[in-house]
């Protein structure tokens, strides 16, 4: 049977992201409970997100079942053929992977002491340095372009409380971001 350009490696990579998505839609029913305020009820969002992920999961499949890994302009990554050559990863490419897993557990760690308002543009600056990226100008466009975003959608748009953090001055900073966003939503803009 054959199977175009796709690998076992590619095979495997897809079947574990396709696993996940089934798993943590299963655990949805442990919490799905309505909400008075929000008509989809507490699995409403991450259902979504869920299904984003199980949409790029199918389209990574299907783009790897026609392309392969070949080297492709503007493709961040390695192709099959560079793998090919050195089978033996780096203590650079080592130390990066573990970095870039690690980041998000540290990230999460912080947020009960820290808080979301604080810790956030913090995270963001650490996965663009991860990823290669090295010109302030970008670095600091992308941050703050990321963490207006994530503020207005979870702030604005969901009205979602979200971690403060119990550590001065972390909490004073949430606190005054909290406080701008209430004189915000009291202005009369309609």
């Amino acid at each position: 049977m054959k199977m175009g350009n796709l690998k076992n490696s590619h095979l495997i990579e897809g079947i574990i992201w396709l696993c996940g998505v089934v798993v943590f839609f299963v655990l949805t029913y442990d919490f799905n409970q309505p909400i008075e305020i929000y008509k989809f009820g507490a699995t409403g969002w991450p259902r979504v997100i869920l299904g984003i992920l199980l949409f790029v999961t199918l389209g990574n499949l299907f783009h790897q079942y026609r392309f392969g890994s070949a080297t492709q302009l503007g493709r961040v990554g390695i192709a099959d053929e560079d793998e090919e050559d050195d089978n033996t990863p780096s203590k650079v490419a080592i130390v990066k992977i573990v970095a870039v897993l690690a980041t998000p557990f540290l990230y999460a760690m912080s947020l009960k002491p820290v808080g979301f308002y604080f810790a956030t543009p913090f995270f963001i600056i650490s996965i663009i340095l991860l990823f290669g990226e090295r010109r302030a100008r970008w670095i600091l466009g992308i941050t703050l372009f990321i963490y207006t975003l994530l503020l207005f959608l979870f702030m604005v748009v969901l009205n979602a409380p979200l971690p403060q953090g119990n550590v001065s001055p972390f909490y004073d900073y949430s606190a005054f971001v909290l406080r701008m966003n209430t004189q915000f939503q009291q202005l009369d803009l309609w």
